[in-house]
């Protein structure tokens, strides 16, 4: 009894383990940061240094006199220019198929953007939100810029 109660029980516990491994993973990290940045991560404000870890659901945020370059595990580049915040709300990237999703929203700023594997392998995977458009990436390069919310 207690052997068939464990092997019904195993499926179920590497399972929450696994899930809870993939919300754990880095998205990408920080390879270059000027200035004053910072990611909000669970409501606290965080310095972004060098190597600093982003993880989807972060915020990035940049000063006035700030800027900062992210590389995520699918070798897509993204530069956060001066003044901005850019939401990381998606990103799920399969380094074998390289199937998954990136979703960020930009809520001020300008944002730089060189896709990697992700768009390549699936164009319609990548998305960028802005407080007035979305744009969907089909291309490989791309400059987005938008003023700060007025809601």
């Amino acid at each position: 009894m207690r052997s068939a109660l464990i092997a019904l029980a195993l499926p179920l516990v590497l399972a929450v383990g696994a899930a809870s491994a993939e919300a754990a993973e880095d998205a990408g990290y920080i390879k270059a940061s000027n200035g004053v940045v910072q990611i909000e991560r669970s409501g606290q404000r965080l310095p972004a240094p060098v190597g600093s870890v982003v993880h989807q659901g972060d915020l990035v945020i940049t000063g006035a006199d700030g800027s900062v370059g992210i590389t995520f595990r699918d070798n897509s580049l993204l530069s956060v220019g001066p003044d901005s915040v850019l939401s990381i709300d998606r990103f799920v990237f399969n380094s074998t198929t390289h199937l998954g999703a990136f979703e960020s929203s930009l809520k001020q700023g300008t944002l730089a953007v060189v896709s990697g594997k992700l768009a390549k392998q699936s164009p319609e995977a990548m998305k960028v939100k802005t407080p007035a458009a979305i744009l969907g990436v089909r291309g490989t390069e791309f400059l987005v810029r938008t003023g700060p919310s007025t809601n």
